[in-house]
């Protein structure tokens, strides 16, 4: 499927990249987003794009011809925004997948088709899907899949995927179908949900976007950030309203959400929330 970015629209109307303004793409992807930033700012302005994906980053390198005013970086944005003294007028992040991921059965993010048990965006760092359930034991996984993906049934599914060794997608889905039956359709996404959140430690690099990406702000400048479900949306909407109003102002008392002809055109969009702050102009 080709990958459609989210929300285009409305994240450029609402961050308003500017000429000459500085971007940080925290998730860079194959650069839909930072297409349309890099149009707005020109030649006078910055975009700084992190991806952890090397085969997104190759494909982003093409989409946006790199240029001098653009600077690829493959990584975790948790480092970028813990380490750099670099300030942005913008700074936006969208934590879904990319279609490659989805659509490619040999990185482990899809039960449609069979394939190794991965997970990771980057597959040349940690432990795979199937490491880290070989690792950790029957407790920790079950706690993984009721933390990450709300999962009821968590403890009896460990127990089932220890118990068979799980080591491909398929393996997974027919090892959740034998524990909760027709439940599984419904479950099989929060199931590789968890258990990616866990390989890459997601929410990890999320909490320290919200606590270190507002102070790389310029005055006026605005942070966004797309989520896909309630754990993430959660984190940003508490983050947000935990910041000192007399320096950050939120924009989005409600989160952006995907329009019905958005949703019609990239079903992937449909469980998406956009939710932006701004620091105030001093």
């Amino acid at each position: 499927m080709q990958h459609i970015p989210v929300l285009l629209k409305e994240v450029v109307d609402i961050l308003n990249p500017r000429v000459g303004d500085h971007v940080l793409d925290c998730t860079v992807g194959l650069g839909g987003h930072a297409k349309a930033f890099l149009e707005n700012i020109g030649s006078k302005g910055f975009l700084v794009g992190i991806d952890a994906d090397g085969e997104n980053l190759k494909m982003a390198r093409e989409n946006l011809k790199e240029d001098k005013n653009v600077k690829l970086v493959q990584g975790n944005f948790r480092v970028m925004v813990s380490s750099t003294h670099d300030t942005f007028d913008i700074i936006f992040a969208d934590l879904g997948l990319s279609s490659p991921h989805i659509d490619d059965p040999t990185r482990g993010f899809t039960y449609r088709e069979d394939g190794p048990l991965d997970l990771r965006f980057d597959q040349t760092k940690g432990l795979s899907g199937a490491q880290l359930i070989a690792q950790i034991s029957e407790k920790e996984l079950a706690d993984v899949l009721w933390q990450y993906g709300e999962i009821k049934s968590s403890r009896r599914l460990a127990c089932a995927i220890k118990e068979q060794n799980v080591q491909s997608t398929l393996g997974l889905k027919k090892c959740a179908e034998d524990i909760v039956g027709r439940f599984a359709r419904k479950l099989l996404p929060q199931i590789f949900q968890a258990l990616r959140i866990a390989v890459n430690d997601e929410l990890g690099s999320l909490n320290i976007l919200l606590q270190q990406g507002p102070s790389l702000l310029n005055s006026g400048g605005r942070m966004g950030i797309i989520s896909y479900h309630s754990l993430e949306d959660r984190m940003v909407k508490q983050s947000f309203r935990a910041l000192d109003p007399s320096t950050y102002q939120i924009l989005t008392k409600k989160p952006i959400c995907p329009s019905e002809e958005e949703v019609k055109n990239n079903p992937r969009s449909r469980s998406a929330k956009f939710r932006v702050i701004q620091r105030v102009l001093e």
